[in-house]
């Protein structure tokens, strides 16, 4: 009994010299993007794929996952970034690329906004763009 009460005191001891684990070391962004291509047209019941060009603001960012959100037959697009808050990083714009593929599911012509970034009201700005369907 009293090495399992010494072993919890340890435990005790050696958890709260642990940082604090309220605090977060990391975010996460939408970063813009710079530049959407998009085919002409889709095919129904077949795949195409969409490349967009997005940029690193510093090695402090990493790419995370594609935004990708439905609405009817909308599609928001918009680039998630791993952000280290800890990190020392230098500025340096690293333009990177990423393939959507696209299976055109419904008949009617797609509609895709592209995240570009927030005005000065605090609104986001998109790029959109309308692809239809054969």
């Amino acid at each position: 009994m009293k090495k399992l009460t010494l072993l919890l005191f340890g435990l005790i001891v050696f958890s709260s010299c642990l940082k604090d684990s309220d605090t977060l070391n990391y975010t996460y962004e939408y970063l813009p993007i710079d530049e959407a291509i998009t085919p002409d047209s889709f095919t129904f019941g077949e795949v195409d794929t969409i490349h967009i060009k997005y940029s690193l603001p510093s090695y402090c960012y990493s790419f995370d996952r594609i935004y990708y959100e439905t609405q009817d037959t909308t599609r928001i697009v918009a680039v998630t970034a791993f952000v280290d808050l800890e990190a020392d990083c230098a500025e340096a714009i690293v333009q990177e690329e990423y393939k959507i593929p696209i299976l055109a599911t419904q008949e009617e012509d797609y509609v895709f906004k592209f995240f570009k970034g927030v005005d000065s009201d605090g609104e986001n700005i998109f790029d959109e763009i309308i692809v239809p369907v054969n």
